[in-house]
């Protein structure tokens, strides 16, 4: 395991920095699929929207 400088200077044992920026520059250089993972996301959406839904629902004939 190398022993890493972050951008001050400070000592990064865990090399947080280096990992961080290779991470940034993948995601620069792949450019972002956004139509493919809209899909997966409005799913995501609708699923705590109906949770909500009806967790307020059953609050709401607890206290009626």
């Amino acid at each position: 395991m190398a022993n890493t400088q972050g951008p001050e200077g400070n000592y990064d044992p865990a090399g947080s920095t280096q990992m961080f920026r290779a991470f940034v520059d993948e995601e620069s250089r792949g450019g972002r699929q956004s139509a493919g993972q809209s899909g997966p996301r409005i799913g995501l959406i609708l699923g705590v929207v109906v949770a909500l839904a009806v967790v307020a629902g059953v609050a709401w004939l607890a206290l009626k």
